[in-house]
């Protein structure tokens, strides 16, 4: 008997797509989180298979220091403690050119451009 996937969302707006019936109809758990923080604490006791975030770039605010957008710390913390999950971002238009910065800390598993096209996440888990 395989074990059940897990993806880990983190749900930062409203514009992040309502996926848990594709999740369940491809058999996977889904467990939501609203602050980056928790989502972080609970990846070093549960590894989940995929996580599916939002990509927001750090254009003046507190992220374009050092880090490139809302995700860094994330990706930081999965090569420590997770550096097998699958990492699925959801990117509007104006901003994917920069969601590639973010494969330098941690390879991408897929970018997916608002609208998120169901079939093609579909996809993306089924592989």
């Amino acid at each position: 008997m395989t074990k059940k996937q897990i993806i880990f969302s983190i749900i930062e707006s409203p514009t992040h797509p309502f996926l848990t019936p594709l999740y369940n109809e491809a058999g996977i758990e889904e467990l939501c989180f609203k602050h980056m923080r928790k989502l972080i604490s609970k990846i070093k006791k549960v590894q989940p298979d995929y996580i599916a975030a939002e990509f927001f770039y750090g254009y003046g605010n507190n992220y374009a220091g050092i880090n490139i957008s809302n995700l860094d710390v994330m990706l930081y913390s999965l090569q420590r403690y997770s550096p097998k999950t699958k990492v699925i971002i959801f990117v509007d238009k104006s901003e994917k050119q920069y969601v590639d910065k973010l494969n330098e800390i941690l390879p991408l598993h897929a970018v997916l451009t608002h609208p998120v096209i169901k079939k093609d996440l579909l996809d993306i888990l089924m592989t």
